[in-house]
Parts: C-alpha cells; structure tokens; sequence
C-alpha cells in the first residue's frame, strides 16, 4: 500500500511540475511565451479597461501588448496590472508620429517600460501602397530604429498585407526588409495578414530569420479573399486551428527563426469566446 502511495505521489509531483512549466497556450511543441494583443478584447467590456485584464487573467496569459485606455494614467494603468500579476512587453506606434518625432516615441515608450515597440500600418491614401511608400518607410524605420535600440527596445514593423503585393524579383515587403538595418530594425509577423496578402508565413520566417523578433498568432478563414488593401471582414479571424494556416509549419519556423515573443490576437467580434479555442489547440498540437 505503501509503494503504491508513494507512485501515487510520484505521478501528482509530475504532473503539478508539468503544469506549472507549461504556460497557458503552450505545450509539447510551443514554448511562447505567449501573451495576448488587447485589441483582441475590443469588443469586451469596450469601456471597462479592468475587466479586459481580468480576462486576461481568466484566460492564465501573463504578458500583453497594448497600452493604457485614453484618460487613464501611467500610474492607474500600471497598479492595474501589477494587481493582477500582468506585464506590458509590447505597445504600438503611431507612423505620422514616428516620422516627425522619434525621440517623443521613444521617450513615451521608455515611460511604458516596454521591451518592444510596433509599428502596425504605413498610410498610403486610398490607393494600392506603393514602392515610393515602402521606401518612405525605410526611411522613417532607419531614423528610428538606432534611437528605440540606444533605449534597450527592439523597434518592429508589423506586416499588414498590402506590402505583400509583387516588386520586380519580390514583394514590397522584401524590398522593406532587405533596406531597412538589419540590426536596428525588425519585424512583427501577423501570421492572418501576410496569408490574407498572398505570402507564406513559414517560408517568410525562413527566409529572414531573426529579424522577425514577434508574432501574431492569428488564423484566416477558410476560403477567405486574398487581396492586397489590409482589411478584411471582422469574421474572417477565427480561433487558431480552425482557419487555413499550417500552424506546424509556421511555428516550428518561428522556433527555428528565435522569434522572442508571440501574441494570440483575434479580430472577430466574438474573440473573447474565441481565444480559449485557441489555447486549447496550441495546448496539444504537435510538430
């Protein structure tokens, strides 16, 4: 009876140190760290900054990308968190406001103690983004990278699909990752976006490595229409294993890439139903 009790106790020690190990959303094969875009919770208790985190919380993620609701203070935002043992790693950054004032970014993202910063859309007007837009970019990119780097944060730009469209041997989005600096800018992949452009998540990660230091982890419908605008309907994102994306594929090349961080985002208006489906599936997949 004894030894059976003891091999008792030895299976419960085991399987408590298991999960304590693995953080919600990862397994066997995903590592994350995982953490979660709040702009996923839009849609939550749109005005109720607290319950958006106490979600969070629900869903057992310890990290987010976002920033604080307007009118609430650096100091509010951050007893928020603390209180429920959530850490900012990652906010986003306005282009126009990068362009005409990198050093305000950066000094506002110091304040945010963050570890990245993303830049989530170049405008172009109403037209298809252009070479002449990609090529401002790498400018604006150029000029602001060194400075977020001087200040300890990786400066990223996250691929939003319309970059995807063809330049001579490439993309526009090649264009923007081979004239950018390689030690000072980096990027975030949105696996939903750079599949709703046209591209192929994993082979992106395997053709520029390291450079991507982030990632969105977000499925596209099946069937969904490919274009090149960067919108698509709010329906369009569905839970992680559901949609058309060879997640195998895609995060065992982020692995091998080094991607730092990943962050499950989810743009459907039901997303905070969606997002333990997502869990669950990233719980138990296997490459």
């Amino acid at each position: 009876m004894k030894s059976l009790l003891c091999a008792a106790l030895g299976i419960f020690l085991c399987w408590t140190s298991l999960a304590a190990e693995n953080a919600a959303g990862t397994g066997p094969s995903f590592k994350g760290p995982l953490g979660l875009q709040m702009y996923s919770l839009r849609f939550y208790a749109p005005s109720n900054f607290p319950a958006k985190l106490d979600k969070v919380r629900e869903y057992g993620l310890k990290t987010i990308e976002g920033g604080p609701n307007r009118g609430t203070s650096l100091e509010e935002f951050f007893k928020e968190l603390e209180s429920r043992g959530i850490k900012l790693v990652s906010s986003g950054v306005d282009f126009e406001r990068l362009k005409a004032n990198p050093d305000a970014v950066v000094e506002q993202s110091k304040k945010l103690g963050v570890k990245y910063v993303m830049c989530a859309w170049i405008p172009h007007g109403k037209g298809q983004f252009s070479e002449k837009n990609a090529r401002e970019a790498v400018a604006v990119f150029n000029v602001a990278g060194p400075k977020f780097k001087e200040a300890g944060i990786a400066f990223t730009y996250h691929c939003h699909g319309y970059e995807f469209q063809p330049f001579h041997e490439g993309t526009l989005f090649d264009l923007i990752v081979q004239e950018t600096n390689p030690d000072s800018v980096f990027f975030e992949l949105d696996v939903f976006w750079a599949q709703q452009g046209g591209a192929d998540p994993a082979k992106l990660l395997e053709k520029y490595g390291s450079r991507f230091k982030l990632m969105h982890v977000k499925d596209l419908r099946k069937g969904a229409a490919k274009n090149f605008t960067g919108g698509a309907p709010d329906e369009d994102s569905v839970p992680v294993g559901q949609g058309e994306v060879d997640w195998k594929a895609v995060l065992s090349a982020a692995e091998r890439a080094h991607v730092e961080h990943y962050f499950i985002e989810d743009e459907a208006k039901q997303a905070a139903d969606q997002i333990p489906k997502t869990l669950r599936y990233l719980e138990t997949l296997r490459w």
